[in-house]
């Protein structure tokens, strides 16, 4: 169907994590094609879907989106998760920027051989430089911005349950954080999708890794 939304990435979570979370809150549907082997990535570039050579893809109301960010942006915009106005908006992108930053400094570590310094790296940052600033937002508003749920509080609930993943307790800190932590999971699409057998992907592990490095043909530094 020309409607139907397919995400063309890794069986991981990657940059496209944070789309599957976006369209899960949006409540749309999609499928998902699997890069498994060189030749899946490579027939990509053959049949000119990959506009900078690079994934995730999303295949979206007749459009083959590039870009990560690009994409985030396209289906907030389209599902009224982007604010009411320009100074919402901005507001949603600054917030998103930081927390797409820290996410993906936990992205990379599994492409990493001795993670220790990265991570005490990550987990000072995040308590000193990222949690800071929403816990303070939060203090006397329920979402970040505008009143209602937006791009920024999906990218918030999905960083917050990635740092307890590799900090455990990293939130007793962050009261008002935690405390809207419960309020996004406990949004029905998202208690779904926090279940076993959803489309949410598991922590990266060494089969995702090969996989990633064979398919772009990259080797670790």
């Amino acid at each position: 169907m020309a409607d139907k939304v397919v995400l063309y990435y890794f069986n991981g979570r990657g940059k496209m994590e944070s789309i599957r979370w976006l369209l899960t809150v949006a409540e749309v549907e999609f499928d998902e094609v699997h890069l498994r082997t060189r030749e899946d990535y490579e027939k990509l570039l053959r049949d000119g879907d990959l506009m900078f050579q690079q994934v995730p893809l999303v295949e979206m109301d007749g459009m083959k989106l590039i870009q990560s960010k690009a994409i985030l942006h396209y289906i907030a915009g389209k599902y009224d998760l982007f604010g009411k106005d320009l100074k919402e908006r901005v507001m949603i992108e600054m917030y998103s920027e930081g927390l797409i930053d820290l996410m993906e400094m936990m992205m990379k570590l599994i492409f990493m051989g001795d993670t220790t310094a990265e991570k005490e790296n990550i987990l000072n940052k995040a308590k000193n430089r990222y949690l800071p600033v929403f816990e303070k937002v939060l203090i006397e508003t329920v979402h970040l911005v505008g009143g209602k749920v937006s791009l920024a509080d999906v990218l918030l609930t999905e960083c917050t349950l990635m740092l307890e993943e590799l900090f455990v307790g990293i939130l007793g800190d962050f009261r008002n954080i935690k405390s809207f932590q419960g309020r996004m999971t406990s949004i029905p699409a998202i208690t779904r999708f926090l279940l076993p057998g959803s489309k949410r992907r598991p922590p990266p592990d060494e089969v995702y890794k090969n996989t990633v490095m064979e398919v772009l043909q990259f080797k670790l530094p």
